[in-house]
């Protein structure tokens, strides 16, 4: 992969212009720390290690690593386009599934370490168990847990393809919905739970805290489910996308409704709906400062406090397709598409990631969807 530098322009106002239903406060915008053309599409939200590598999968099916500095270290090549985002392993092992109908697991050197073959695309992104093992869901209609030396430990069949990413909570249960209209939660020994029954496909990610579970379904609402699965509200959204939720450190849980950004409360109450300047099947990230980072696919990179006025903006060329990912000091990774610009960009940022329960898509910077590794 030949590393290209572009140039990123700052154009404050035409951020601020691209988005309605914003007043400004003392506004002002970030800047680009770099950006590397990586000659593909890429709808895989970044990992970053601790070592500040960032990892994400591209259209053509690459697995690529870049360094803190943006530089090249390593590309892993699979056989189709890879949309899971990846998940890092506690001894640097990267997890991600392609559409080659294989989940793999790819050493920090770039050498593979194992792949699971599945009978269908992988798209949902892998979750990291605290014991190591690693879960799945597949097209197949089959949701996976696997070793950390990648031999199956059990697998689990649905009604439906699973494009949702499971959520695992503190006692190590495990949530993931299916196209067959409900989310599930299994047990480590991949036992059932229970089950919740919606009206249409659950696509989105389900997020955690220390009240439940919140997850969305086609059938156009938000649902908050207790640990034991019973229903605590729902929320009619209309919205039909897989905007997956966050939640604040207050409990104010924020998703994306077809091409709009809500606030919702913990309660249940829709506190406001702002335009998110199309389509918004990515996910919002909360931050520091009760700020709330949010990507138009507009190409706009959005900061409002909970005053909501807008604090700052940033414009990149391209449209935001993937839930960005924010570094340990506020730097935002931001995928962005608009050929010919298929580029990763890391953009100065000011505020890091929120310390509650579930403040971003995949809870963390390692993106293990394991509520034990995020910042609460």
């Amino acid at each position: 992969m030949r590393r290209d530098w572009k140039v990123c322009v700052v154009v404050g106002g035409l951020a601020l212009q691209a988005l309605s239903g914003f007043s400004a406060g003392d506004v002002f915008t970030l800047t680009n720390a770099w950006s590397v053309d990586v000659h593909a599409a890429v709808d895989s939200s970044p990992a970053i290690a601790t070592d500040g590598t960032v990892y994400f999968g591209t259209f053509d099916g690459r697995l690529c690593a870049l360094t803190a500095e943006g530089a090249r270290k390593w590309v892993f090549q699979t056989g189709r386009e890879i949309h899971s985002s990846p998940a890092i392993g506690k001894d640097g092992t990267v997890y991600f599934g392609s559409r080659d109908r294989k989940l793999y697991a790819v050493l920090e050197d770039g050498k593979k370490a194992w792949e699971v073959p599945t009978g269908g695309w992988v798209d949902s992104s892998p979750a990291l168990g605290s014991d190591g093992t690693i879960y799945c869901g597949s097209w197949d209609r089959s949701f996976y847990a696997i070793q950390s030396n990648g031999a199956r430990k059990w697998q689990f069949e649905t009604k439906g393809e699973i494009t949702s990413s499971a959520a695992i909570d503190a006692d190590g249960t495990v949530y993931f919905g299916s196209y067959d209209k409900k989310l599930y939660a299994l047990d480590s020994s991949g036992a059932k739970k229970w089950e919740f029954a919606t009206q249409g496909a659950v696509i989105s990610s389900p997020a955690l805290d220390s009240k439940g579970i919140y997850f969305t379904s086609v059938d156009g609402f938000l649902y908050a489910l207790n640990p034991d699965g019973a229903l605590r509200w729902k929320l009619h959204t209309g919205g039909v996308y897989d905007s997956s939720p966050v939640v604040a450190l207050d409990g104010t849980i924020f998703v994306g409704v077809n091409t709009n950004l809500w606030s919702v409360s913990r309660e249940g109450k829709k506190l406001w709906e702002r335009d998110a300047g199309g389509v918004m099947d990515n996910s919002a990230a909360v931050l520091e400062g009760d700020s709330l980072l949010f990507i138009s696919r507009q190409g706009a990179i959005m900061g409002i406090g909970r005053n909501y006025l807008l604090k700052w903006s940033y414009y990149v060329y391209g449209q935001g397709y993937a839930s960005p990912a924010v570094g340990p000091e506020g730097d935002i990774y931001l995928p962005t598409y608009i050929p010919p610009s298929r580029a990763l960009s890391r953009i100065k940022g000011v505020e890091p990631l929120a310390k509650s329960a579930w403040p971003k898509f995949r809870g963390n910077l390692r993106n293990t969807g394991n509520v034990r590794d995020n910042p609460a």
